[in-house]
């Protein structure tokens, strides 16, 4: 499941793919109908990759429950997020049994719940774990960065 280029954009309906950086914002297309938007950097926007759901024990991120949700669905579409709260709340801990109920509100699940509806229409939800290719090449250029940018400047005189 890709959403690393997927937001949310507080005031419009649905989620958007990003599509071009700008001088002063970004260009944005619509995954419910396709049309393309001009967002400024003064809206607020998040990206999907970096919002997670609080559990007791940690913050498990949305990918994971919506891969948890396609498991339970078998990559088809979810219960709709215009249930009543208490088949959400229900449904919701059969998806992820150790959510926080003090943190985590029934809005929160409604819009999970629709994000997850909205992608798998797209289809691009899916049950399986990424398969990073190329890992141990990717960790040893990890490892360079990092020790290259451990090594003290030289002095000069």
């Amino acid at each position: 499941m890709k959403i690393d280029k997927i937001l949310a954009i507080s005031g419009k309906p649905g989620l958007f793919e990003l599509k071009i950086q700008t001088r002063s914002g970004f260009v944005a297309e619509s995954l419910l109908d396709g049309k393309k938007i001009t967002v400024g950097m003064r809206s607020n926007v998040s990206l999907l990759s970096e919002i997670s759901m609080y559990t007791f024990t940690e913050e498990k991120p949305l990918v994971e429950v919506m891969r948890a949700i396609a498991q339970k669905e078998n990559e088809g579409p979810a219960l709709s997020h215009k249930a009543d709260n208490a088949e959400l709340i229900a449904y919701f801990q059969t998806v992820l049994p150790d959510y926080d109920q003090d943190r985590v509100y029934a809005s929160d699940i409604k819009k999970v719940l629709n994000w997850y509806n909205i992608l798998q229409a797209k289809g691009m939800v899916s049950k399986e774990e990424p398969i990073i290719e190329n890992a141990a090449e990717i960790k040893d250029h990890v490892v360079e960065e990092v020790k290259a940018k451990k090594k003290p400047a030289k002095k000069s005189e």
